[in-house]
C-alpha cells in the first residue's frame, strides 16, 4: 500500500493506492475487485457557503467532500500517474495552482 500525499499553500491531501495482492476497499462504487492496482482518495471543491472550513494559503476556504471515487489500473506506472495528476487537480479545484503541489509517495507501514 502506498500512500500518495499532496501538500500545497498549508494543507495536505492524502490518498491510497492499493497494489497487487493487497486487499483494496470494497464499498458501492468500488472498481472490479480484479483490479491489481486500486486508488482511492477524496475529492473536494470550493464552495461559496457551508461544507468545511480550510485553512489555504492563510485564507479561509470553504470545501465540499464528494465521496471517495476509487479507481481500478492494470499497471503500477498507469495508477502512480492517475494518483499524482487526481491530487493535483484537487488543490488545483481550490484555487492552488497544481505546479506549486508537492507530491510525495511513500509506502504506508501496515500495523
Amino acid at each position: 500500500m502506498l500512500l500518495i500525499r499532496g501538500e500545497a499553500g498549508g494543507t495536505t491531501l492524502t490518498g491510497t493506492l492499493y497494489e497487487r495482492g493487497e486487499r483494496a476497499p470494497s464499498f458501492k462504487g468500488a472498481p472490479d475487485e480484479d483490479a491489481p492496482y486500486v486508488w482511492v482518495c477524496d475529492e473536494f471543491y470550493e464552495v461559496e457557503s457551508g461544507g468545511t472550513a480550510q485553512m489555504v494559503k492563510g485564507e479561509e476556504v470553504n470545501v465540499a467532500f464528494e465521496s471517495p471515487m476509487p479507481r481500478g489500473f492494470d499497471t503500477r506506472d498507469q495508477a502512480l500517474t492517475a494518483a499524482r495528476e487526481h491530487v493535483r487537480t484537487q488543490f488545483l479545484r481550490i484555487g492552488i495552482d497544481a505546479d506549486d503541489v508537492d507530491v510525495t509517495v511513500e509506502k504506508a507501514e501496515l500495523q
